[in-house]
Formats: C-alpha cells, structure tokens, sequence
C-alpha cells in the first residue's frame, strides 16, 4: 500500500512543492507557518487593522480576513495600506466564498486567497442529482470557465492561492457522485487543481478542514496519496479542524487533527480554530508546531514494511476482551494516583466520584475513570463498585486478599510469573515500546501466544521521546502482524514545560493512535506532577475520547470561530447554550455564525443554531431548515424546545 507520508517510524517533512505569499515561502521543508483570522467587520478598517496588528505581534506569520463581497474586497486595500503604513508587512490573505468577483479584486491586492472549491462556482441547494458522465463534464467545464479567470490574475500579480475544501461545505455535484465522505473531499479540491495546473499556476497550498478530526486526517492522507498518484507531487498543506469550538475541547479536537497529521511531517502551516479572540490562537500553534522544531531525544526506530490496516479508514483493531477492557466495548480510563501518600474520598472527585457522607453512597459522573493506579498503597476505604485498583505486582503479590487488585507487571517479571502461574484473573503489563526489540519483550509475545495467558492480560504501551507516537504504533502493528489480540491501553507520558503543552502532547500522541482504531483505553501521566492535575487529565482523557468519537461523555459543541461575516456574539452565545445543554450526553450542538458557515459546515450536528441576519437566528434539525427569523433574545429557548422535540432532551440532575 502507498502511504502518505515518507515513513511511519520515523520523523521526516513531506516533500512539497515551494509556494510565495509575499516574501513569505511555504512548503518545501520550511519552517511550519502558524496563521489566524480576524473577526471584526472588514468594512471597520481602524477594528480590522488593530485586530491583525494584535495577531501579528501575538506570532502570526499570515493573517487572514473575510472579503464576502465586492465591497469587502475593495476595503482590503485600504486595511493593507494602513497596515504598511504603520510597519507591518506580515501577507494577508483574503477569505472568500460564493464570490467570484470578490476574489478577483482581492487577487490584485493582498498575497494570498482563499477560495472554497464547494461554493466557488456552486450554490448548493442539497439537492441529489444523477449525472451522467457527460453531464459531469459540463459541470466541470463551467467550473473552468469561472475559474479560470482568478487563476489568470493571481499569475499576473503573483498572488497565491488556497484551495479549501470543508467537510461540511461540499457541492451537489460531489455529494451525488462521492458522498460526504473523505474522498469527496479530495475530488472537490482535485477539481480546481487540475484547472490551475493546465494554466501552468502552482502557487497554490490546499487544506481538507472538518470538525471531526476523524474525517479530517483521512481526507489529507486521501489528497497526499492522490497528488502522489496523479501529479507525481504535492502542495503544501494548510491544517485546521474547523469549528473546533472553545476552552479545552476546542485545544484537544485541534491537537489531535493537527498533531497527528505533523507527527507524519504531513503540513505547511497551521490554523487552531478557536471561537476566542484571534490571537489566542497563536499561543496553541506555537506550542504544537514546537513539537517538531527540535527533536534531539529522538530514538531510531526500525522501518514497518508490513502495513496490515488502511490509514485511509477507520476500524478499531479486533481483540478479544479481559473484563470490561477491549472488543467492542468503550475505551476505559486509568487515572494515576501514585503520586499520593494517602488516599482519601474527595480525592476521587477530581475522576468523577463524589461521596455523599450521610447516604453512604457515591455518585458517579458520566466522566468517571474505570480504573485507579495508586502504586505501593491501597485505599483506607470503600471504593464505588465501578473503580477498579490498579497496583505495582510486586505489592499485590504481598497481598493476602488480592482477588479484586489488579497486578501491574513489567514485561520481565511477567514472563517470569506466567511461568510459575501466579498472575491475577486481570493483568495489566507494561510495554516499553522504546525497547520493543528486547529479549524479554520478545518473550512475553511468545507467552501472549499461549490462549490462557492472553486471556488475563492487558498491555499498557508506553513510550517517551519526540517520537514516542510512532514507537507505540509499531507496537501494534507488530501485535496485529502477529496476530496477537490482547486489549492495549495507551499510556501517554508527558515532559512537557506547561499545562498547555501537556494538553497538546497528550492529544497529540494518544490521539493520533485512536483515530487509526488502535487503544482499548488510556492513561495520562505527568513525569512533573502539577496541582490538580488529577482532574485535569481525567478531563483531557475524556476529551481525546470524545473528540476521537470512541467514547461519548458529554455534549459536543461544533462552534465557528467567528470572523467579519458573523452575525451575533459567538463566544457570548456559545457560552449561554453550553450554559443550558452541556449535560446532553452524546448531542452535537452547531453554533455558527453566519449564514455562509451555517449550512455546509455544520457536517454531522444534531442541531444548528445560526446566524441569518443582525439580531436573527434559523434553528437546523441536522441539515433540515426548522425555524427561520427567530430573534436572537428567544432563539436559545426555541432550540431546547427543538431538542425536546426530537426526544434527546433530559433534565439537569
């Protein structure tokens, strides 16, 4: 099988070509560019010029702003005038949609545009239409015809391009024929590019954004293979999860898109969509595109010439299940408590267990860690019966009455155990994926060969360095070449300066395994254990399942990260429907702000809460128009009623 990227063990950039945005380059081994976009009114040029100069100064190397119109366009050259006047000279890039016009006039003034290939040329009216193939050519030769013209001009000015697909955004065209898939995708972006390649014009960059990183990551990997296959190269790629919303979740879906596509060397320059103000943004790039900026604790780690899953699709590896971990059951969560010198009831708190004293009794959240490590202790108290105790083997094999323990073994001594049966009915066993090639980890997948023994034992695979990803998925490719179906947990281990980075590592790392099928649970850890901690990787592991969409927990929030076309206050409004639905477990909840995002990258949402007009809001049963013209002070109200309407609404506890 073709890969997507130079290799799956070891760190390389892929090859692309070498794009200008005014005098900046993109593409062909240079530094990964970290961008944002403006979410004042284009037409306010002293709001707009403030708010880019806030994002320069913040670390954006590219700026990007809405031109919806000819009238938005026109003004860019005032913003960039104004801009160079005060000593900035950071490109700019004007984002358009639906308008031709106004990206032609954009075209000859700032360095870059944006165009997206499902409403450039189409207005999509979701409508499913068989074409024949010579009805498909003629919709391609009208796609030329309108095209062609931007191409021309951006050659004539040496302005670049972006072709941006979005999941949520595709034609008519391309949903009749490929679906709303990662595919369709690709063949949307395909379309425009093969027009900008007969005319000779390759100052282009491409992205393939969605809000499920899933779908997101398979579509860039589909577009690498692709160029590969027809071109014979690659352009530079853009990276974003759209709509990736706010906070913690926003940082992890993005993470986890982003990372796991640069853990490959796959991507040019970045975006973090946030709905936040712009230059907040810029800190999350940074501290994911520093990951790769200087490796010096990489290992070497042998080359996988056996690919046995399609990086293309996904599907969970197969195994069989020990317990409640593995198989089709949900990923479980291990919380580490190691670090605690006496245990007490709140402590749990923090992993979703609260003690009511007078009742007796624990209450459990729906983010509750299955599993507790407390190392060479056990708890002076009664457990809820979901929590499982999780301690070293050596500790539990000192233990008179150890039945409900869980033993955690090193590879070594697990072997040596086996031998003489004086295991537990569940084991969990530490694999060293740095040091997969050792003799005594290469005894212990001659042991997980013997049915009895894998039947009670769960490998937990960890790695450390800058490609500890990698190491832990040769590990399972090795298990699934060798056909060893035990249940694997991921253990995520961080060394990382702050709590931001620790987020990003862990999204990236844990969650790039995922969203390939691979982890029957997680566990998070910090080698410099910081205050809270407990609660806040119990809550970062619940959002890595979440966003990787193998584990439902809580709401999911497909929120637009404004810019000058959006029509209410998004963070304000964003923040009022969390306040009221945040306990719908498993609901998606849109809140877009403007009719342009609403419709298209809404993608998979149950509902949508959109930006028609000032101070008007149209409510969206998926992609079904429920309510038009709703004002916006009784808008939220309606959407519960929605909701409750469609029977997925449930009180508050």
């Amino acid at each position: 099988m073709q890969l997507y990227c130079d290799s799956l063990t070891e760190y390389k950039r892929l090859a692309t070509l070498e794009v200008k945005v005014g005098d900046l380059i993109i593409g062909n081994f240079n530094p990964v560019r970290i961008q944002t976009m403006t979410t004042t009114d284009t037409l306010d040029t002293a709001a707009t010029v403030a708010q880019t100069i806030r994002c320069i100064e913040a670390g954006a190397e590219l700026v990007r702003i809405t031109a919806p119109s000819k009238k938005e366009a026109d003004n860019l050259q005032v913003i960039k005038n104004e801009l160079r006047k005060q000593g900035y000279t950071t490109p700019l890039v004007a984002d358009i949609h639906f308008t031709p016009n106004a990206a032609e006039i954009a075209a000859r003034i700032v360095e870059k545009v944006r165009v997206n290939p499902g409403n450039y040329v189409d207005k999509k009216k979701f409508e499913q239409i068989d074409y024949t193939d010579s009805e498909y050519l003629e919709e391609i030769d009208r796609i030329r015809e309108r095209f062609s013209p931007l191409v021309k001009i951006c050659k004539e000015y040496g302005t670049a391009m972006r072709i941006g697909t979005n999941h949520g955004s595709l034609s008519d065209r391309i949903m009749s024929r490929y679906g709303d898939t990662p595919m369709g995708m690709v063949e949307s972006a395909m379309e425009f590019l093969r027009i900008a390649e007969d005319l000779q014009y390759r100052n282009i960059v491409l992205s393939m954004k969605a809000s499920n990183p899933q779908v997101m990551v398979q579509a860039y990997r589909l577009l690498v293979q692709t160029m590969q296959q027809e071109l014979g190269h690659c352009y530079p790629l853009h990276l974003g999860v759209t709509e990736a919303g706010d906070g913690e979740d926003g940082r992890i879906k993005s993470a986890i898109g982003i990372g796991t596509l640069l853990e490959d060397g796959v991507g040019d320059t970045i975006r973090v969509s946030l709905t936040e103000d712009p230059e907040f943004e810029l800190p999350v790039c940074k501290d994911i595109v520093k990951r790769y900026t200087n490796r010096n604790d990489y290992t070497a780690i042998p080359p996988v010439t056996n690919i046995p899953y399609s990086p293309f699709e996904y599907k969970r590896r197969e195994n069989a299940p020990v317990e409640n971990i593995g198989d089709k059951q949900v990923p479980v969560v291990v919380a580490d408590f190691s670090d605690n010198k006496a245990l007490l009831p709140s402590d749990l708190t923090a992993i979703g267990y609260v003690y009511d004293e007078p009742s007796d009794k624990w209450n459990i959240g729906d983010a509750a860690a299955d599993y507790i490590y407390t190392g060479t202790q056990l708890p002076s108290f009664g457990l809820p019966g979901t929590l499982r105790v999780v301690i070293d083997a050596e500790y539990w094999q000192s233990i008179a009455n150890k039945q409900e323990l869980v033993p955690y073994f090193d590879a070594r001594h697990y072997v040596t155990a086996c031998e003489q049966n004086e295991i537990g009915r569940i084991n969990f066993v530490q694999f060293d994926c740095n040091h997969l090639d050792t003799e005594h980890h290469e005894q212990l997948l001659l042991q997980l060969a013997n049915p009895a023994v894998a039947a009670s034992t769960v490998l937990v695979a960890r790695a450390t360095g800058s490609n500890a990803m990698a190491a832990i998925r040769r590990l399972f490719i090795l298990l699934l070449n060798k056909n060893i179906r035990v249940p694997v947990i991921i253990h995520s281990i961080s060394n990382q300066p702050s709590a931001d980075e620790h987020l990003i590592h862990h999204a990236t790392e844990a969650g790039a395994l995922l969203l390939d099928g691979f982890g029957d649970g997680l566990w998070l850890s910090n080698l410099e254990p910081q205050p809270g901690q407990h609660a806040t990787l119990n809550n970062i592991a619940f959002g890595i399942l979440q966003a990787t969409r193998t584990r439902i927990s809580k709401t999911e929030y497909i929120s637009c990260p404004s810019c000058g076309r959006t029509l209410f206050d998004l963070q304000e409004t964003t923040a009022r429907i969390r306040a009221v639905t945040h306990h719908l477990k498993g609901v998606k909840i849109a809140i877009m702000g403007c009719i342009v995002n609403g419709p298209g990258e809404m993608a998979d949402a149950d509902f949508g809460y959109v930006g028609s007009g000032v101070g008007k809001i149209t409510l969206y049963r998926g992609k079904e128009i429920v309510k038009r013209g709703l004002n916006s002070d009784v808008a939220v109200n309606e959407l519960i009623n929605l909701i409750r309407e469609n029977g997925m609404w449930v009180e508050k506890n």
